[in-house]
């Protein structure tokens, strides 16, 4: 099933597509992600980073909840960056129309990830769903292909990066490993848990994100 992450209605209809086709869902790894030189705007009116990146995910998790939980034991694998250690979600310009920036946009979405797999952990203790943010390491895929000086590192960089197959270790190990049946909450790195940033804990931004996604995503109540 193919979607455009970076148009809600998309994923909308690819949520819609899978349960009309599919009655159970036990993993859901949400890997999408961009990373862009100037700022572009989605057919939502939204920064495309953050929509990629985060937003799309937000709402494609929460579109496939009800079918996650009906399948439980089940897993949402969260693929975030290391990058995230150096985000911060402001959410006075949350859509960076201010100043853009196409790392500071890319740390942020990655923060809103990890903050946003706290926050569903906890709001799923006890229902049987698991929720993880993994870091895959730095992968050497088409990513950074969208032009402009930041293409140009990424192209130097790209020989000394790990194989998208190595980089697919650590999802695949959170989503499957038996030992981790009941982890939750956690961020791992290298098959192994670590802990995440600062803000990344912060209950009350974690909160205020979630509100602020709900809205931005059109969803009229939190279905958890």
């Amino acid at each position: 099933m193919i979607a455009d992450f970076a148009s809600l209605d998309s994923v909308r209809k690819l949520a819609q597509e899978y349960k009309e086709k599919h009655d159970r869902l036990h993993v859901l790894v949400n890997n999408a992600g961009l990373i862009l030189g100037h700022r572009v705007v989605t057919v939502d009116g939204m920064e495309e980073t953050f929509e990629v990146n985060y937003l799309s995910h937000f709402l494609l998790t929460l579109l496939l909840l009800d079918t996650l939980k009906a399948s439980a034991p089940s897993r949402i694998v969260n693929v975030t960056s290391a990058a995230h250690y150096t985000g911060h979600i402001d959410f006075d310009d949350l859509q960076e129309e201010r100043k853009y920036g196409a790392m500071r946009s890319y740390c942020q979405s990655k923060l809103a990830q990890v903050l946003f797999t706290h926050e569903l952990a906890n709001r799923l203790k006890d229902s049987g769903v698991t929720v993880n943010a993994v870091h895959p390491g730095s992968v050497r895929t088409s990513w950074g292909d969208e032009g402009g000086l930041l293409s140009i590192g990424i192209r130097i960089a790209r020989p000394f990066l790990i194989s998208a197959q190595k980089g697919a270790e650590t999802p695949v190990y959170v989503a499957s490993s038996p030992e981790l049946a009941d982890a939750t909450g956690r961020y791992y790195s290298n098959k192994k848990e670590e802990l995440s940033s600062k803000e990344s804990y912060d209950q009350s931004v974690g909160k205020r994100l979630w509100d602020v996604s709900l809205k931005l995503a059109g969803l009229a109540q939190s279905p958890v």
